[in-house]
């Protein structure tokens, strides 16, 4: 049995006269009875009773009727999603991101306006370090990830480019220095750092370590903390100060202030996109293709 042998069935139900249902298939007569009659041979049925002027349904055509309207509209259905799918009208984006990146109005503004251009593409949101999201595009799990990590382009995935970020100091909120508006990377050569740590946050971190070297000092860590934001709490308690990207100074934190890094060297932090490099989901693409326009 094929589709077009319901799509018969169908027309004839309808017209209630094989001629006419010919006319409306565009066929001729004799063959589309030739087939009416094999598809009741095959269904082991009567689906129509004979009249002189016309057909009607039987009871097993009528329950036959019901079910052939509805396979004929699920084929449908399942056309119009793979034509839309393959458009990326709709389907669903695994995205991936550090801690910090969220804040940052580029990835929010991505979402909402790809949201609003493809109302049936969902996203899936996970939140890890730089390390477990690569292995996450890897084995199919990320569709795409907001890494903060440099360029080092890993097998199988392309990173791109999307901005280089300003810093800011955060600090307990009566540290001395933040009575001051802005600062220089150097006025920090005697504070405790509290950082982000390593393994999840190279990015980050590598960045900070290098820009203090260049501005004459070695930073003391005294704390690492294994998520960003926890490097926020622990200097609110009075441990340390720490340097985040200035998106996060958007994160109200009791006891904690934060103050623009200025002058030289210029401490900025990146914000790239990772995706696999052979992705071919229509959403994906155009998601990403998106993301690389409002940077």
């Amino acid at each position: 049995m094929e589709l077009r042998h319901l799509r018969y069935f169908v027309a004839v139900a309808h017209e209630g006269h094989i001629t006419r249902a010919a006319e409306r298939l565009r066929m001729q007569q004799p063959p589309l009875s030739q087939q009416i009659q094999a598809l009741e041979r095959e269904v082991d049925a009567t689906l129509f009773l004979r009249h002189p002027r016309g057909v009607s349904l039987t009871d097993a055509g009528r329950a036959f009727l019901a079910d052939a309207e509805q396979i004929l509209s699920d084929v449908e259905h399942a056309k119009i999603r793979a034509r839309r799918t393959a458009r990326g009208e709709t389907g669903r984006i695994a995205v991936g991101f550090t801690t910090s990146a969220p804040f940052h109005p580029l990835v929010a503004r991505a979402m909402r306006e790809f949201r609003t251009k493809r109302p049936d593409v969902s996203f899936v949101l996970e939140e890890s370090g730089s390390g477990d999201m690569m292995s996450g595009l890897r084995d199919g799990r990320l569709d795409v990830a907001f890494i903060r990590s440099g360029l080092v382009d890993p097998e199988g995935i392309t990173v791109h480019a999307l901005l280089h970020e300003d810093t800011a100091v955060a600090f307990p909120a009566k540290h001395p220095l933040s009575k001051k508006p802005t600062l220089a990377l150097k006025e920090l050569s005697e504070e405790t750092f509290i950082l982000y740590r390593r393994p999840d946050g190279r990015g980050l971190y590598d960045v900070i370590i290098a820009a203090c070297s260049e501005a004459g000092f070695s930073p003391h860590v005294g704390q690492e903390a294994p998520r960003i934001v926890s490097t926020l709490n622990l200097v609110a308690a009075g441990l340390g100060i720490t340097i985040v990207p200035a998106s996060l100074s958007r994160l109200p934190l009791e006891g904690v202030v934060y103050r623009p890094l200025k002058g030289k060297p210029a401490l900025k932090v990146p914000l790239n996109l990772a995706c696999r490099r052979d992705e071919r989901s229509a959403a994906t693409l155009a998601f990403i293709d998106l993301v690389r326009r409002l940077k």
